[in-house]
């Protein structure tokens, strides 16, 4: 390119390098890099997780390790390690050989112990005594082997052998290392063979001599020489080592297989479970999670089947509140404004009446809310008890007052049973708040008899409060739910005629943090009880014994 070509070409090339620096700057901005590093450690978790092998692998591979060094260290013992244990066994059977001997010495069959000991373990034997010369002299032997070396010591070696045994406390174990030659070896510069050439190194034998002194019950001081000969180990050990080799490779492949079926059938049922778990993640309640194989991956599968069920009711139960509590807001906000614009619009509706039903609409979503909002602090843990000694007995009756409208207007019916007043210490505000809930419930559900009816019982230290109702009653296998927020045991919603339907919810959380107990019976078509126990106190609150 000569200099016009550059020049000409400058404008589109500063063109080109703006909108490569624009993109760069676009890239580099602060939005764009406030995206990347939101986005980095999903992207960063992600490419861990990939890096991660997979069960099938890790089983795999745990199994065949384990198997191969299982057999490299039965290869060590049995090859590298294999000439010092034979020695050591050896020694061992030496040192018991002569421990019967010297136990025995004076058994009128020794010399048929010391012939039989000798075949058994083929071992040479040679038993020493003192001569008139105070030297060691052979009274007895058994020899196996023609070769031995005890057989051929003299009177000096021998006593050499009782002065090392005597100062070394009594035995002592030496090896003598022998070369066995069956002809002449090779001499050097033979180097005409083919293949590799043999050599006698392989033709040495150890030998093992056992040496102990002691005296008999008499004072007699004897010498006793033991031989064994260490037989060269060289093609044990290499025929111990090619099989292994072989048996090792088998090993190996059968355990590599065997761990990819048993790995398959633990990994896949696990895998058929995170599947599903990823479905139910998604709000996908009707999955089920299929597990077999071991029992651990069943009972984590008869786990997740039982969760599923729990978030199917708790989602059901969120479903219903929300349309409950939507119903229940509604309706008096409906009449709240209806009542308001005509009162609004047409002259003389400005009446005591439609104010009253304005007031109690409002006063019925104030308790709605306040509900709710007791619940959420109890169970949040955010609400805390104010217990104090009050009198239970007067607190019903102060609260059977607030029922005066509906005996006059609905002919409703309240009796306290007693037979005195009764203190407890509690929330005075809570276990009221418990009573009344539960009387309301029981006006909700009073039938056509209208009657309800609060019993106090006096027992040991305890005192037992029972609300009693003439209603419909509840089937058995419903009691459980009826704790529930907004439960019905007909599944239908209607108003109740007092309260706002979360009572019972309230009266299960507020017991709960009392540690009291409580419970309800019911029987259909004869009404249901609901009641609670608290431990009774006197009026200065001490424990009633």
């Amino acid at each position: 390119m000569n200099i016009k070509e550059f020049i000409s070409a400058l404008p589109e090339n500063f063109s080109k390098l703006r909108s490569t620096a624009a993109k760069i700057k676009e890239k580099l901005s602060p939005d764009s890099l406030r995206s990347f590093a939101r986005a980095l450690p999903s992207q960063l978790k992600e490419r861990k997780e990939s890096r991660r092998p997979s069960l099938i692998a890790m089983l795999s591979l745990s199994f065949v390790s384990f198997s191969t060094i299982i057999l490299i260290v039965l290869l060590l013992f049995q090859t590298l390690f294999f000439g010092s244990f034979y020695k050591a066994i050896k020694t061992k059977n030496l040192t018991t050989c002569a421990s019967s001997i010297v136990n025995n010495i004076n058994h009128k069959q020794l010399n048929l112990l010391m012939d039989t000991i000798s075949v058994q373990n083929d071992v040479d034997i040679i038993l020493c005594t003192h001569d008139v010369y105070a030297n060691y002299r052979r009274i007895y032997s058994s020899i196996m082997n023609d070769d031995s070396n005890i057989n051929e010591f003299d009177t000096k070696e021998l006593n050499d052998y009782f002065v090392v045994a005597r100062n070394n406390g009594g035995s002592y174990i030496t090896a003598l290392e022998q070369i066995e030659v069956y002809g002449e070896d090779f001499q050097e510069g033979s180097d005409d063979f083919v293949g590799e050439k043999p050599t006698l190194e392989h033709n040495k034998a150890e030998r093992l001599i056992f040496s102990a002194s002691f005296t008999d019950s008499e004072g007699t001081e004897y010498l006793l020489l033991l031989e064994s000969v260490i037989t060269p180990s060289v093609s044990v050990t290499q025929t111990l080592g090619y099989q292994l080799r072989i048996i090792l490779v088998i090993l190996i492949l059968i355990s590599a297989i065997m761990t990819i079926i048993f790995a398959k059938r633990i990994a896949l049922p696990i895998e058929n479970i995170n599947n599903s778990a990823k479905e139910l993640a998604e709000g996908n309640y009707d999955v089920v999670f299929s597990g077999s194989g071991y029992k651990e991956v069943e009972q984590l599968s008869d786990t997740l089947n039982y969760a599923t069920t729990e978030l199917q009711q708790v989602d059901q139960m969120r479903k219903d509140l929300i349309a409950n509590v939507s119903h229940d807001l509604r309706t008096p906000l409906t009449l709240i404004t209806g009542y308001g614009e005509v009162m609004k619009d047409i002259p003389g509706e400005n009446t005591p009446e439609n104010i009253q039903i304005i007031i109690d609409e409002a006063t019925r979503l104030t308790s709605l809310v306040n509900d709710l909002i007791d619940i959420s602090k109890i169970e949040a843990g955010t609400m805390k008890l104010e217990a104090s000694v009050f009198c239970i007995t007067d607190t019903i009756k102060e609260m059977f007052g607030r029922y005066k409208k509906l005996k006059e207007q609905d002919g409703f019916s309240f009796t306290l049973e007693h037979d005195q007043n009764v203190y407890v210490y509690a929330d005075q505000l809570k276990i009221s708040q418990v009573i009344y809930n539960l009387v309301n419930n029981a006006v909700n559900y009073a039938g056509e008899s209208k009657e309800i009816t609060v019993r106090q019982i006096c027992y040991d230290n305890r005192v037992r409060i029972e609300v009693i109702d003439n209603g419909p009653g509840i089937p058995q296998e419903k009691l459980k739910n009826i704790w529930d927020r907004y439960y019905k045991v007909d599944k239908s919603h209607r108003s109740a005629k007092i309260g706002t339907g979360l009572g019972l919810s309230i009266v299960k959380t507020v017991l709960k943090l009392h540690k009291a107990q409580f419970g309800v019976f019911s029987k259909v078509g004869k009404g249901t009880v609901f009641w609670f126990e608290l431990e009774r106190t006197n009026e200065n609150g001490e424990p009633i014994s």
